[in-house]
């Protein structure tokens, strides 16, 4: 019987924007915020753009954009 499960669970994590701001909050965790200015791209991207987003192992990544942030 093995001790641990080697599946990688799910995480959900919630992404918003406001005040020049994006907000990246994980179920069950805290909210960080990372300045627009540190992602020209995405300071200046359409909502449809800001809203096509996968999570990946280590944060989100905007798929028409070609972005990754780290969380």
């Amino acid at each position: 019987m093995p001790l641990f499960n080697t599946r990688k669970q799910s995480k959900k994590v919630k992404v918003t924007f406001s005040n020049g701001l994006l907000f990246v909050e994980p179920e069950g965790g805290k909210a960080q915020a990372f300045p627009l200015e540190w992602f020209p791209k995405l300071l200046n991207a359409t909502d449809e753009e800001r809203e096509d987003w996968t999570q990946t192992e280590h944060g989100i990544h905007f798929n028409k954009l070609d972005i990754d942030v780290s969380i």
